[in-house]
């Protein structure tokens, strides 16, 4: 073979080879991606149905029920509201009325099957997705009122 033939397998063996890792990167990238939805646009149908995404907003007043380690209970964005269901340990900070985020799917029946429950962590923070969505759902739930 001669040298500049060895080069050009090496180059094109290099190229393929970035192609492939490139592949598995973007694919990998891909599965673990999370979006963030609010009750609101899980309600609308702009949540996906058969992939994990995050809800946020708060938890409604009296809507918290414990049975062993199954939790259930409501998010709302002041506007639509989404009953969740979890099974394992809350965090110590999780209270009704509180900002939480929620990850897991969405069943057929609308029920939302959360895998991890985050809640905010003190008096001052609300994730910024859940903050922006409450607050726009108090505006609008001012606007239909007037």
């Amino acid at each position: 073979m001669k040298p500049r033939h060895k080069r050009f397998a090496i180059i094109v063996g290099g190229l393929a080879a970035l192609g492939i890792a490139a592949t598995l990167v973007l694919n990998a990238f891909q599965s673990n991606l999370v979006f963030f939805f609010t009750p609101t646009q899980v309600s609308k149908g702009e949540a996906p149905k058969d992939r994990t995404f995050r809800i946020g907003g708060l938890v409604k007043e009296g809507s918290l029920q414990r049975t062993d380690i199954t939790a259930r209970f409501v998010v709302t964005d002041t506007a639509k509201e989404i009953p969740v269901s979890y099974t394992g340990i809350l965090p110590d900070i999780f209270s009704e009325g509180k900002g939480v985020v929620a990850q897991g799917s969405l069943g057929a029946d609308g029920q939302f099957t959360a895998t991890e429950v985050l809640a905010k962590h003190d008096e001052n923070y609300m994730p910024p997705e859940a903050k922006a969505a409450v607050d726009q759902a108090h505006e609008a739930s001012k606007t239909l009122k007037q």
